[in-house]
């Protein structure tokens, strides 16, 4: 191996993790392996989302040396599953600790059948080295798990190799002989051999570019679901490799406010032509709209039956349908923020109130009746706009228990419960 490869080497670490997870109604602390590598001097550290994320109440990274040293989250982004981390720069000075970095090299010019390299902490075994090759360069499949139930894989297609991935590899970097990281392991097929994923390099130099700018990645919306045309260029009566189908429109959102419909096929936006005839060409096109500013106006040109039109709209931020989580001890509840995407997604009037996440048995919230599912929307007859609403009402009853009104919305009705102390 090359110089570069024994750099690379050098650059990987391995990540473990405690999180704060909210189950039943209740706080729980669970423990995570996973694999990294160091991008910079500075002590930025690449790995995956699901390795990672907010949640993370304590991150420690096993350098090459075997020293162990603290690290915290710089940013994250679910939708490609990427999270960059930082090592605690000053306990590496005074503890004398260092390390090397790794390059990006370009994932773009990679070919099938090209040798590459898994390297990262499979099961904890730190410096583990997976050889195989490139089996798809262009590999698109819809992630239906996710992120601890965030969406992942919009907006870019993975690299798909036979290298050995297992369990705590995750995070790690896919990289060539010469040691440059090409795509950052993501994940394997369960119950199958020699079917890998990883991030292509060109996804993550942008998102890790985002990500130390601006510590999050801000993407446009416009409401659009779509399809790809392969064997239904015939119903649509389009030229083949010739426009994007809608397959769906989000209500609320600006597409539907600018009167697309499903089974409309989308020509072009902005004067840019699109063909998204087969799978692996979606990603790209979603990509190139959430790439936009939030606000942006789009001229979007369509076709419905045998009439071309035009339409303009302007762009919303995208928003995961999961929102922030919190868990009254005293309730014995977990709730989560109403999203705006969860909200067009079950058809709620708008995104106020909180999800009951769960409940735990024998306190107050179970007791009252409040089960899963349910929404909350207003406390002591006062709308519940923001988390900090329910946090203030929880602080005020654990001072001094009292009754406490609850309005919750269920399969759409609306019920009254009463917490009492």
């Amino acid at each position: 191996m090359s110089g570069g490869f024994d750099r690379l080497l050098d650059s990987v670490v391995r990540i473990d993790v405690r999180e704060l997870n909210f189950e039943d109604g209740a706080r729980r602390i669970d423990a995570g392996i996973g694999s990294g590598v160091i991008l910079s001097q500075d002590g930025l550290i690449l790995t995956n989302a699901h390795v990672a994320g907010p949640k993370a109440v304590e991150i420690n990274v096993t350098l090459a040396s075997l020293e162990r040293v603290s690290a915290r989250l710089v940013g994250w982004d679910h939708w490609t599953d990427l999270a960059l981390l930082r090592v605690n720069m000053d306990e590496a000075k005074r503890r004398g600790l260092s390390f090397k970095h790794a390059e990006f090299g370009d994932s773009d010019k990679l070919y099938v059948g090209e040798t590459v390299f898994a390297v990262g902490t499979p099961h904890g075994l730190t410096r583990t080295v997976t050889r195989g090759i490139i089996s798809n360069n262009n590999r698109y499949f819809e992630d239906t798990e996710g992120v601890d139930g965030y969406e992942t894989g919009n907006f870019n297609t993975w690299l798909q190799t036979d290298a050995a991935i297992n369990p705590g590899n995750s995070g790690g970097p896919l990289v060539t002989e010469d040691g440059r990281i090409v795509g950052i392991t993501s994940r394997a097929y369960l119950g199958a051999n020699n079917l890998g994923f990883a991030i292509p390099s060109a996804t993550a130099k942008r998102i890790v570019a985002g990500l130390v700018r601006d510590g999050s990645i801000t993407r446009s919306y416009i409401g659009v679901i779509p399809k790809a045309l392969q064997d239904l260029e015939g119903f649509y009566d389009v030229a083949t490799n010739t426009g994007v189908l809608v397959d769906s429109v989000e209500s609320g959102s600006p597409a539907a406010a600018a009167g697309l419909q499903a089974g409309d096929i989308i020509l072009g936006v902005d004067g840019k032509k699109v063909d998204g005839r087969f799978p692996e060409q979606l990603p790209p096109i979603q990509n190139m709209i959430a790439s936009q500013p939030v606000g942006s106006q789009l001229a979007i040109a369509y076709k419905r039956g045998s009439r071309e039109a035009a339409a303009t709209l302007v762009t919303t931020k995208l928003e995961s349908r999961i929102g922030e989580e919190w868990v009254s001890d005293t309730w014995g509840m977990g709730v989560q923020r109403i999203s705006r995407a969860y909200a067009r997604e079950n058809q709620l009037q708008d995104d106020e109130g909180v999800l009951v996440i769960g409940v735990q048995r024998g306190f107050p919230a179970e007791v009252a009746g409040l089960a899963r599912g349910d929404v909350i929307t207003k406390i002591n007859q006062s709308p519940v706009v923001s988390m900090d609403v329910v946090k203030a009402v929880d602080a005020a009853y654990t001072a001094k228990p009292a009754p406490t009104l609850f309005e919750v919305q269920r399969e759409r009705r609306v019920s009254l419960v009463v917490l009492k102390p």
